[in-house]
């Protein structure tokens, strides 16, 4: 009896083991193609277009995603490189595209943590991208950010594009 529930016991630490060690190797690097197609199309085209024209007239030259993110690397870390199911800690600054130099609507400059799965699409698409230590500006348009909705601390009008300066700290 006693060498059953030894027995039992064991097994049931190694199914434990095995069931956790399959979980932590998830590691989703992709947006589903679903998320992205249920961005308006017609807006998403528009505002590229808007944030190209900006990009253009300022020479700034930023990397274009095929997926219309635009961003400009300024420091490449050399750290963990995060997937959507990552926590991880970042600092940033965030401006609407229509006032790039103006008070910004949010930031924290000491850090702040989440799952990257639960952040704005934008960041979703080109924080995976990135290695920890990396800083950067994403000019995010309005359906990878907050699409017809107004943020809920009502800074960020409906259909913004957004502008965000950010450094991704740590990668967990």
């Amino acid at each position: 009896m006693r060498i059953k529930i030894i027995a039992i016991i064991c097994i049931a630490g190694l199914v434990l083991i095995l069931s956790c060690s399959k979980s932590d190797s998830t590691c989703t690097k992709e947006v589903a193609a679903e998320r992205l197609s249920s961005v308006d199309q017609t807006r998403l085209t528009n505002d590229v277009a808007t944030i190209d024209a900006y990009l253009t007239n300022q020479n700034i030259v930023a990397e274009k995603m095929t997926n219309g993110m635009r961003y400009i690397v300024t420091s490449l870390g050399t750290g963990e490189m995060p997937c959507l199911e990552s926590r991880i800690t970042f600092k940033y600054k965030g401006n609407l595209f229509s006032n790039p130099s103006g008070t910004p609507f949010d930031q924290s400059t000491t850090g702040v943590t989440y799952t990257l799965s639960g952040l704005i699409l934008g960041w979703q698409l080109v924080l995976p991208l990135m290695p920890a230590g990396s800083k950067l500006t994403l000019y995010i348009p309005s359906g990878y950010a907050y699409g017809s909705s107004v943020s809920a601390n009502g800074k960020i009008p409906a259909n913004s594009i957004l502008i965000f300066e950010m450094e991704l700290v740590a990668v967990y």
